[in-house]
């Protein structure tokens, strides 16, 4: 199988990969799925409920199947991920992977700031336990680190500065 044109976006939750993802489509050729978004679909349920009710283990289970039919099915791609995505084991046959990098504190600050905040924190129950969170940050930060072909630096930036810098440095990188 060639290696897909795809590119996969992966980061802490709530660093902005959907929003990143939602100026790339308008400003490139990329079409763009979100991996929770069709783990939901498939579903018929949030991923929190998935969660609640089936575990972490079952939500990894689809999170692989979505990852096996990315690989084998899509292709000029832009792929938001939910922040665990990154442990699938066949990421970099997917496509290129971009990592989207702000320190903890300015992606709380973030989404604190957004005027849709409360809602966003609810969909994020972890960051209820801010101490909790904080860990698992210091915990993925250097796995997407090591994972990464391209490392895009969000903070204080625009959602579109930070895509037309991702489109800029995909391009260098193929």
């Amino acid at each position: 199988m060639p290696n897909r044109k795809n590119i996969i976006l992966i980061g802490f939750m709530g660093v902005g990969k959907g929003s990143v993802a939602r100026e790339v489509i308008k400003i490139s050729d990329y079409m763009s799925v979100d991996t929770d978004d069709l783990i939901e679909s498939m579903e018929n349920r949030t991923v929190k409920k998935i969660f609640e009710k089936e575990g972490e283990a079952y939500f990894r289970n689809l999170e692989r199947k979505v990852s096996l039919w990315l690989e084998n099915c899509v292709d000029n791609t832009l792929i938001s991920t939910g922040g665990g995505f990154y442990k699938q084991k066949n990421l970099k046959s997917i496509g290129i992977v971009v990592f989207l990098n702000s320190p903890f504190d300015k992606i709380l600050k973030r989404i604190k700031s957004h005027s849709n905040a409360a809602k966003k924190l609810k969909k994020r129950p972890l960051l209820n336990d801010l101490k909790k969170a904080k860990e698992l940050y210091k915990e993925r930060l250097p796995e997407y680190k090591a994972l990464a072909d391209i490392v895009i630096d969000v903070t204080d930036k625009s959602a579109l500065e930070c895509a037309k810098e991702l489109l800029k440095k995909v391009e260098e990188h193929a």
